[in-house]
């Protein structure tokens, strides 16, 4: 697949795709009119590798069909729907949440130019939210696997393969294939200062050759209110991948183009409420896990005379940049102890990069980052990031993490550490940690010690990869599981989430999801283009979740009032149900009754 920049009309990038064209704005946001009117071309799917041959296409009745549907469902693109017609939506929303509905389209035969366009919301009392506050995204399909063993390196054809919805276009319009099907992703931003109250609203759907179909939403605003997600307290940690983002595009990295194309997905990030900076401080601190290495954002330089030489800049820059985007409680460099146990650097002397085995505990390890951990400190003190900065490790063991913290002791003991745990190796040095990870199914930690740690002011948080088949985020996923992930962290009192993958992207990733070594959609949460993901909107919605439960635990718990116990009482015993390790019976039915219960205390 090969990038390069447009020169048409609008701020995009062309793929050349074989014959196919693709034209991407790099803007994701629902306002994305506004931002670049002009409309443009999309691309083409990867073909059905297991198409439903059941399906009786030729019993549809001629013409664009269209229902509301469920955000809990995938909908498979060669399968005809079979749903009964809905043009009713209802809902309710805090002020400043974010809402998705989906609705479903279908036809026979090939149909141009579909569009959906919004009235403004109008509430019973005369109040007017603009329409822009709704967009509508049409749901794309990217090849997926399935779980089968989880972690382990993978051949294609050992398993399943089939076309899963998760992407989500940004173009204004679609022209819909004959016998298929096409999700639409709506979304609805509801504003901080909005009144509350009963809104309503039309959507028309509306494609050339056909009538339009309306399609009518109430939105009920209830009184409380979302801060904004830089208020946030769940603790999220998307690992951010930016050279990946580099490679798929094909620019120069960190070239001022690389740089805009950033721009969209810390946005979405920030929106997201992300609370941690991913930098990487020296070469591939994973080895070689991701499609694309990480790079080092810190130039190591071994002087002629045998002294040390850094080079913050890109370090400095990404961080800055990350800041300005709303990413600003926490900076974590990756990595003290890397998979590789290896540290690549510049020698001058040579004129080439050497690299060195830096064991733990060995002088190698002590002898190589001493020098740069002492004026890598003084350098966060000049940019005034001391207090901020953690150097993260991932899944280390007991012994390396010791032999690491005795040297942090001695050399830099004002950096903090984090740790993504997946064998308890935290209860050696449980003060030494400032940011805890610990694994969804291997590591069970007290509710005790996340207490002792939240009154030191240390987050703990929890992590699903590759080993997890739920609650998770791969591109087969039940769109449910990624809800869970919030409602989890509260049940099971973790401050947030941690999950390695935002844009680690495969190769291909507009069209197949499957990598070498996991389960598909492990390595990236959102595509190429800015694209947003429905399992990305979905876990959005659950950390919002998240945050409405600890907003009504406080304000029920600071209420004098019996009522006020009662319904404290009500919440934790229903949030309490989401504390299980591994799928309940029946997912989305005891999510569609969290919500029920999590609405009638918002009132």
């Amino acid at each position: 697949m090969n990038w390069i920049k447009s020169n048409g009309a609008g701020s995009g990038w062309l793929i050349l795709s074989g014959p196919l064209t693709l034209l991407l704005l790099l803007f994701a946001s629902c306002d994305q009119d506004k931002q670049a009117p002009n409309t443009f071309e999309t691309y083409s799917e990867a073909e059905d590798p297991s198409p439903d041959t059941s399906a009786k296409w030729e019993a549809v009745v001629p013409g664009l069909h269209a229902t509301v549907g469920s955000i809990d469902v995938r909908y498979m693109k060669s399968a005809v729907p079979g749903l009964p017609r809905v043009n009713q939506w209802k809902g309710t929303a805090w002020k400043g949440e974010r809402v998705s509905v989906q609705l479903v389209l279908w036809s026979r035969d090939p149909i141009p130019k579909v569009k959906c366009t919004f009235s403004d919301f109008i509430s019973e009392q005369g109040q007017k939210l603009s329409s822009e506050i709704a967009c509508a995204r049409f749901v794309r399909y990217v090849l997926t696997d399935e779980f089968a063993d989880g972690c382990s390196s993978r051949n294609p054809s050992d398993y399943a393969v089939y076309l899963s919805p998760d992407a989500l276009d940004n173009a204004p319009s679609f022209d819909m294939e004959g016998k298929a099907t096409r999700p639409v992703w709506i979304t609805m931003q509801v504003p901080a200062e909005a009144v509350p109250g009963i809104y309503t609203s039309t959507m028309q759907v509306s494609a050339r050759g056909e009538g339009t179909q309306d399609f009518h939403f109430q939105l009920e605003i209830l009184p409380q209110l979302l801060p904004p997600p830089s208020e946030w307290q769940f603790h999220l940690d998307l690992w951010q991948h930016p050279l990946s983002i580099a490679r798929v595009y094909q620019v120069e990295p960190w070239s001022e183009e690389h740089w805009e194309i950033m721009r969209p997905y810390a946005k979405m990030l920030a929106e997201a409420g992300q609370k941690v900076i991913t930098t990487s401080v020296i070469e591939k601190p994973w080895g070689t896990q991701t499609e694309w290495g990480f790079e080092s954002m810190i130039q190591w330089t071994k002087k002629t005379d045998g002294s040390w030489a850094f080079d913050y800049t890109i370090f400095d820059k990404y961080v800055q940049f990350m800041m300005d985007m709303g990413v600003d409680r926490q900076i974590s460099c990756y990595s003290l102890i890397p998979w590789t146990e290896k540290l690549v650097y510049f020698n001058e002397a040579a004129s080439q990069n050497d690299t060195v085995n830096i064991k733990p505990g060995s002088s190698g390890f002590i002898e190589m980052w001493t020098p740069f951990l002492k004026a890598f400190s003084i350098h966060l003190k000049v940019k005034g990031w001391h207090l901020i900065t953690v150097f993260a490790m991932d899944e280390r063991n007991e012994e390396d993490m010791q032999n690491m913290l005795r040297m942090m002791d001695e050399v830099a003991p004002d950096i903090g550490i984090a740790l993504a745990d997946s064998h308890g190796a935290y209860k050696l040095f449980p003060d030494k940690i400032k940011d805890l990870s610990v694994s969804y199914t291997n590591v069970m930690i007290e509710s005790a010690d996340i207490a002792s740690r939240r009154s030191m002011g240390y987050p703990t948080t929890y992590y699903v990869c590759c080993v997890d088949e739920f609650p998770n985020t791969f591109t087969f996923s039940p769109p449910v599981d990624a809800v869970y992930l919030g409602w989890y962290a509260g049940a099971a009192g973790f401050d947030g989430l941690l999950r390695w993958s935002f844009t680690s992207w495969v190769k291909d990733p507009l069209h197949d999801s499957r990598f070498r070594r996991w389960p598909a959609g492990d390595t990236y949460m959102v595509y190429p283009g800015a694209r947003s993901s429905i399992r990305f909107e979905r876990l959005v919605e659950g950390i919002q979740d998240a945050e409405k439960i600890r907003i009504l635990r406080e304000k029920f718990r600071n209420a004098d009032k019996e009522t006020a116990n009662l319904r404290l009482l009500l919440l934790d015993e229903t949030v309490a149900r989401f504390n299980s390790i591994g799928r309940p019976e029946n997912a989305e039915a005891l999510m569609r009754q969290g919500k029920k219960v999590l609405e009638e205390l918002s009132r």
